[in-house]
């Protein structure tokens, strides 16, 4: 499972059919499933993002966590964080998770999420969304299960 974690001080997802969910003040989660993933996959993300010291304390160090300064996570589905683009120009996309499988993760890591007690919003899986965020820092953080990078 890969993410990108974004700060933002403000970020919304308008879904086709015009649902929009926005937070204000929290993290932009762009979500990926690659195949083989598990429930412990989804385990190390959600501790990863909603435990990530990335806030600034009083003397300006990125010391807190979302937790700490009572932010929201924005969650997105993406597939394309799988693209594998190192060879030719068109991204491969054969280890992101099969569509089914791949909800099935996305719902449940959503579910994690829930459990945190973070206040969480998301986008609609295997939807046309249109994705906005104030990047704040700017701070944004990639995210890998299998530690990758």
């Amino acid at each position: 499972m890969r993410a990108v974690v974004t700060k933002v001080t403000s970020a919304s997802v308008a879904v086709e059919g015009g649902q929009t969910q926005a937070i204000e003040g929290g993290l932009l989660v762009l979500l990926g499933s690659q195949e083989g993933d598990t429930d412990a996959d989804i385990a190390y993300i959600v501790d990863k993002v909603c435990n990530l010291r990335i806030f600034e304390d009083e003397q300006g160090k990125m010391n807190l966590s979302l937790k700490d300064v009572g932010g929201e996570i924005l969650v997105v589905s993406q597939f394309t964080l799988l693209g594998d683009a190192r060879k030719g120009r068109r991204p491969s996309f054969i280890h992101a998770g099969a569509p089914a499988e791949a909800e099935g993760i996305y719902n449940r890591a959503v579910q994690a999420f829930r459990g945190t007690g973070i206040g969480i919003k998301t986008g609609t899986f295997q939807t046309h969304m249109q994705v906005a965020s104030v990047n704040d820092g700017p701070v944004t953080i990639l995210l890998d299960s299998r530690k990758l990078f």
